[in-house]
C-alpha cells in the first residue's frame, strides 16, 4: 500500500484489517463517535452506502472492513475540498477504489447530485454544535467539522431523507443532549426512529454518545439497546470497546 502524504500529515494504523489513514493536526481527526457508528449500523451484502460529511474517508473505511466480495458501493460525501482529497488517498491507499467513492460536494446538494431514493443506507456523523456555540477560535477546518456551519442538522436529516429509498436505513452518531431535536426532525422528515444506544465515558457518567438508526417510511417502534460502557472503573477500556477494535464487533445490531 502506498499513500501520498502531504505537508503536516501523518499516517496512523486503523487497527483493522491492516488499513492505515492520512490525518493531520491542521484539520478535525475522526474520534470514536465514527468508529462506534461504523459498528452499531445494520449493514447487508450489496447495500448501496452514503456517508454525509465523511471528513478524512473514515467511516467508508470501517464500512469496508465490514465487507463481503458481495458488497456494493460506498460513497462518502465532503464538502471540505482539504478533507476529500485526503479521504481519496486513503481509498487509494488502502486499494479500495473498487468499494469506495470519494465525492467533493454539500450534503445540501445531495439528492440533486446523487438522485432521489438513490441508497438503501445512509450514515451520518454531522457537526455538533450550532453556529456560533463554543470555541471560536478554532480554525476553519475544524470550525466546520464541529458546528452547523454548512449544514444544520435538519438540514442533514432532510438529505438522509431524500436519498434513502422506501424502508431503507438512516443512522446518525450525535450528543444525547440532542436527542429530542433528532427524533422530531427524523419523524418529520418520515424516518422513524427503530434502534437506538447511549454510550457512557465512565459506568458513573452520563452517556455523551448518542447512536440512532430510524427506517424511511417505518413504523413506531423503538428498540433502546443495552449502554455501552467506553471505559472501567481503573480507566481501562471496556471489553466490548476492546472487541470493536481487535475487529470482533461489540455492539448490537439488527
Amino acid at each position: 500500500m502506498t499513500f501520498q502524504l502531504q505537508p503536516g500529515e501523518r499516517l496512523d494504523d486503523l487497527q483493522v484489517n491492516s488499513y492505515r489513514i492520512i490525518q493531520s493536526h491542521q484539520v478535525f481527526s475522526f474520534s470514536l463517535d465514527a468508529v462506534l457508528l461504523a459498528h452499531y449500523v445494520s449493514l447487508r451484502n450489496r447495500d448501496r452506502v452514503i456517508d454525509l460529511g465523511t471528513g478524512n474517508g473514515v467511516i467508508p473505511l470501517l464500512l469496508a472492513a465490514r465487507s463481503s466480495a458481495e458488497r456494493g458501493e460506498i460513497v462518502g460525501l465532503e464538502i471540505q475540498e482539504r478533507l476529500a482529497d485526503m479521504a481519496r488517498r486513503n481509498v487509494e491507499g488502502n486499494g479500495l477504489q473498487q468499494m469506495i467513492r470519494i465525492v467533493h460536494g454539500d450534503t445540501r446538494e445531495a439528492v440533486q447530485t446523487f438522485g432521489n431514493e438513490s441508497f438503501d443506507l445512509v450514515v451520518c456523523n454531522p457537526p455538533y454544535r450550532p453556529a456560533g456555540v463554543g470555541d471560536q477560535s478554532l480554525n476553519d477546518h475544524v470550525k466546520i467539522a464541529k458546528h452547523e456551519i454548512t449544514c444544520t442538522l435538519e438540514q442533514a436529516v432532510a438529505a438522509a431523507a431524500g436519498l434513502v429509498r422506501y424502508e431503507g436505513k438512516v443512522a446518525f452518531v450525535h450528543r444525547p443532549d440532542r436527542l429530542a431535536d433528532l427524533i422530531a426532525t427524523m419523524r418529520a422528515q418520515k424516518l422513524e426512529p427503530k434502534r437506538m444506544m447511549l454510550v457512557h465515558p465512565r459506568p458513573d457518567k452520563r452517556p455523551n454518545i448518542l447512536l440512532i438508526e430510524a427506517i424511511k417510511g417505518g413504523r413506531p417502534e423503538l428498540r433502546i439497546d443495552p449502554p455501552l460502557i467506553v471505559h472501567q472503573e481503573d480507566g481501562s477500556y471496556s471489553k466490548e470497546i476492546l472487541d470493536i477494535y481487535a475487529g470482533r464487533g461489540g455492539l448490537v445490531r439488527g
